[in-house]
């Protein structure tokens, strides 16, 4: 699922804050949010 949600920020279907509720939702974990974000 990492691998589609970071595409899918790249292309800018996703915002930072749904990626957000991927990590709330265990689906990602905080590294691989600021790996497809930037963002701490």
């Amino acid at each position: 699922m990492f691998e589609s949600i970071k595409k899918w920020y790249a292309m800018g279907l996703w915002s930072a804050a749904q990626v957000r509720q991927a990590v709330i939702k265990g689906v990602i974990t905080e590294a691989q949010y600021k790996e497809i974000t930037g963002e701490a």
